[in-house]
């Protein structure tokens, strides 16, 4: 069998991404703060870009080379002075060597620019906003090591201790078998000295630390209680429902803890509001992370002269980024050697992608916001209730682009609106139809779910049933395990956990 080499051609459709659409691609992508950080390591690594003071007027410096030329071949002229005039020349070139030193930014090798300090005592302001952030507060361990290297006890006992500390979790729970610690350290301990230094160790704050349940948790935050001498409350009762009835409390069975024992509806209801300052998850007391910072990328207000809802970008994060004029103008002399040219070329170029594929960003969101205001003006004027269905293929056919710059365009961002802060992605979903033929979005549902259950009788609850009537009589059609559902991402509890006695 023989083989033969040929050539042939053919003709064929295939779509590339370039460097570009990659980069706008993913510059779309990116929340506020994200794309706050990409241009702020394009500043260190890119030498032509450069960002304007916020404070300053917001002129550039003149692109004439002309007027740079002669700026420069002043301001190297040696000073000269002379005995017989009053030196004005010489000071007016020093205040224009000083304008530029103002106006100019030095690049280090660092890759971070520095502008020239002043010698009045000028603060540095991206010093001052570091000391000025908020330190990141410890974690439950850190903060119960600080604690137990206060405790007076054996050495053996310390390190038992320590192991014990060192796997409790987040929420303040010891979740390993004290056997699971001793196999598992590599430190010789005994059971013995764990389980005496796991009693040290619920001794520490928070109140509830070291559990290894729900009912020990709350026992220890009662025995703290009494420990600080509120000694007109007796929290008897409250320890016996805890330590016996803590599952007939879970399902709300009121009348059944009373008749064990043999007490009223009215003392355990007492009862339990005392219980109630007890916190479930003491570990999440201490440490917990701060939530982010939220910033809105555009807000929507109501022009009362024109009775419209307005759209306004609320931060443009290169409002202030330009390419540097001194760089263009090296440019424009060709007086620089190939390399350097060729350098400060790929840097202009990247520079300027970067800042027309944030200003594409800008015009997208921007886009995509107003279709969603005029689609969802019943929710801004009415409330939540009114949501209606908008899928991200509607809103792309709509604009005339693909449904994944949609879905690029929405992710991770908010915006502002008379309603509140909203993550953009909320107003996109799909719904139902009632029997009027009114479109409705499944958060709509959801929030219809909670204005029912909000005002019901608590004395005789809606069970899924009761409720699924409810929406048939608002002509909304839906079935039990739907509303059961909902309910549950609600987190609302079931009609006998709702009921008050």
């Amino acid at each position: 069998m023989g083989m033969e080499l040929t050539q042939s051609t053919s003709m064929r459709q295939e779509m590339r991404l370039t460097p570009r659409m990659i980069q706008s691609m993913e510059i779309l992508q990116l929340p506020l703060m994200a794309l706050e950080e990409r241009i702020e390591q394009e500043l260190q690594n890119n030498p032509v870009l450069e960002l304007r003071d916020p404070e300053d007027d917001g002129t550039e410096v003149p692109d004439t080379t002309e007027d740079q030329t002669k700026e420069n071949t002043e301001a190297e002229q040696p000073m000269v002075v002379k005995d017989n005039d009053d030196s004005s020349e010489d000071f007016d070139r020093l205040e224009k060597i000083s304008e530029y030193l103002d106006n100019e930014e030095f690049r280090t090798n660092s890759g971070f620019n520095h502008r020239a300090a002043n010698q009045d005592g000028e603060r540095d302001k991206k010093l001052d906003a570091m000391n000025n952030t908020a330190a990141r507060s410890g974690t439950l361990i850190d903060h119960l090591l600080g604690q137990w290297a206060f405790v007076d006890t054996t050495p053996q006992l310390k390190i038992a201790g320590e192991a014990i500390i060192n796997n409790i979790g987040s929420d303040g729970y010891l979740h390993l078998s004290l056997e699971t610690i001793r196999t598992d350290s590599k430190t010789p301990l005994t059971l013995e000295d764990l389980e005496i230094a796991l009693k040290l160790v619920q001794d520490l704050e928070p109140a509830g630390v070291g559990a290894r349940n729900v009912r020990e948790c709350l026992l220890l935050q009662l025995n703290a209680l009494e420990q600080e001498g509120d000694e007109d409350h007796d929290y008897s009762l409250e320890r016996k429902i805890v330590s016996d009835h803590l599952k007939d409390l879970e399902l709300n069975r009121y009348p059944q803890i009373a008749k064990k024992l043999g007490t009223s509806i009215e003392e355990i209801q007492k009862a339990v509001r005392g219980l109630r300052r007890l916190h479930p998850h003491p570990g999440k007391l201490i440490g917990s992370e701060d939530a982010p910072a939220i910033t809105p990328d555009a807000r929507i207000y109501l022009d009362e002269d024109t009775g419209q809802y307005e759209i306004a970008m609320t931060h443009d994060p290169a409002m202030n980024l330009y390419i540097s004029g001194t760089y263009r103008r090296m440019l424009q002399q060709r007086t620089a050697d190939k390399k350097t040219r060729e350098f400060l070329n790929n840097n202009v170029r990247n520079a300027r992608w970067l800042l027309d594929s944030i200003e594409q960003r800008k015009g997208t969101i921007l886009r995509v916001i107003r279709v969603v205001v005029d689609a969802q003006r019943d929710f801004f004027d009415k409330g939540p209730e009114f949501l209606r269905p908008l899928p991200m293929i509607q809103v792309a056919d709509q604009l005339g682009i693909h449904v994944a710059t949609v879905s690029r365009a929405v992710h991770d961002k908010w915006i502002q609106t008379p309603r509140g802060v909203f993550p953009l992605r909320r107003f996109f979903s799909g719904g139902t139809t009632s029997s009027e033929g009114e479109d409705m979005s499944w958060d709509a549902v959801k929030e219809k779910l909670k204005t029912i259950i909000d005002n019901e009788d608590r004395l005789n609850p809606l069970n899924d049933d009761d409720i699924v009537k409810k929406f048939a009589g608002q002509g909304i059609e839906l079935a039990r395990r739907t509303v059961a559902k909902y309910r549950k991402v609600l987190n609302i509890a079931s009609a006998r956990q709702r009921r008050a006695f």
